[in-house]
């Protein structure tokens, strides 16, 4: 089996779906490896290093792509304007794709690969179960935004995080919302909490409190839209209009007293809910910081500008984009860890064999002999069409 790793050419991305030591396993596990040259320049991965693990480094990209029965990637298939061809069209019919699709939103490139009889995998819906933990690149990805999250909001504060005593006088602690209490919520909590920071959190998933509780922040919660908001898959979902208020009321209520916001809060397939509004960027102290992490998304606050850091009534209001690829190095590392345990998973005598009763492969196989089979993305796809086309992928049932 030909593993391909291409070069990631979306704006800004600078990690790499496999870093050489996890090639250097694979390689002895019998999978030879073809790394497109460069791929791993920006995350310090260097042709040599993949030389050294066993990898062969192929110049040309439409030959990579050619030669590969599974292409390995970051980012959905796009436009390459270098060579004037699609991604999705140089993967050839038959082969398969590994990458984070985001197929709720990306309806465009997975219709491409259906209709290309590509059979691809979406590292962004690998299902939230134990056995899938080593394979879920959200829960990676996440930890590093929360992480970085809090490092942007100590950048650009105009005070120190921990109390400090000087001579000049005792400094008081900075002081941190996080809205949201997922993965990359809870690793702000810690990093703000390390940095010295009074830390509290909101979610509407009284689930987490005790996580929240047991990092040393407050958990700020209302009991009354708990049920509402909590779902089986783990994930927080949508609430009703009223709940929309009662949550923001709350909000405004703490961010008020707040140094700084580290706002994560999402919805699967679905834009961010809005939880800051201007009125309550006004209400905030002078010099305070909001870092939008769902900014991809729509973002939590109404100001945000997505991959823009801007100052409004006297707040900073940072909206990063691909957090992650800030940190390529370890987000590499992570990925490549987490998309290699996938590609095991799958394969099974050196070819990849799919089992749609298995719930792994049932909720990441996103399209498969010509047809969108996952559900969910099909639901999506067909509710942005209106109505079936002749050119548009159909549901194969499984």
């Amino acid at each position: 089996m030909k593993i391909a790793v291409p070069k990631e050419i979306a704006d800004g991305e600078r990690r790499v779906a496999l870093v050489p030591d996890t090639v250097g396993r694979m390689v002895k596990g019998g999978m030879e490896v073809l790394i497109e040259s460069g791929a791993g320049v920006e995350a310090l991965s260097s042709d040599q290093a993949y030389l050294d693990a066993g990898a062969t480094i192929i110049d040309d990209t439409l030959l990579l792509y050619e030669q590969a029965d599974v292409g390995l990637k970051i980012q959905a298939p796009i436009m390459n304007e270098t060579i004037g061809h699609h991604e999705a069209d140089m993967i050839r019919e038959g082969a398969n794709v590994i990458a984070l699709l985001q197929p709720l939103v990306n309806f465009l490139p997975v219709q491409r690969l259906a209709l290309r009889g590509v059979t691809a995998f979406s590292m962004d819906a690998i299902p939230r179960i134990a056995r899938a933990q080593s394979m879920d690149a959200l829960t990676s990805m996440a930890s590093i935004a929360g992480y970085k999250a809090v490092l942007t909001a100590a950048d650009s504060l105009g005070r120190f995080m921990p109390m400090l005593v000087t001579a000049a006088g005792t400094l008081a602690p900075a002081r941190g919302l996080v809205l949201g209490a997922g993965v990359a919520g809870l690793q702000a909590i810690a990093t703000g909490r390390r940095l010295g920071a009074v830390m509290s959190a909101f979610d509407v998933r009284s689930a987490v409190s005790e996580q929240v509780k047991s990092l040393g922040a407050t958990f700020i919660g209302d009991q009354t839209i708990v049920e509402e908001a909590e779902q089986e898959t783990g994930y927080a979902k949508e609430l009703s209009g009223a709940s929309q208020q009662r949550e923001r009321d709350l909000i405004h209520e703490h961010a008020q007293t707040m140094d700084f916001v580290v706002a994560t809060a999402a919805v699967p397939g679905s834009t961010a809910p809005l939880l800051i509004s201007e009125e309550m960027v006004k209400a905030m102290r002078p010099g305070s910081v909001i870092v939008d992490v769902a900014a991809e998304t729509g973002g939590n606050c109404e100001l945000t500008k997505p991959g823009s850091t801007i100052v409004e009534h006297g707040v900073t209001i940072d909206g990063p984009i691909n957090i992650a690829s800030s940190m390529p190095v370890h987000a590499s590392q992570m990925y490549s860890r987490n998309i290699s345990t996938l590609l095991s998973h799958l394969v099974d005598d050196g070819r990849i064999v799919l089992d749609f009763d298995d719930e792994i492969t049932k909720g990441c196989c996103i399209t498969h002999e010509g047809n969108i089979v996952q559900e969910g993305t099909l639901a999506a796809n067909n509710a942005r069409s209106g109505s079936a086309k002749s050119e548009t992928p159909q549901v194969r049932q499984l």
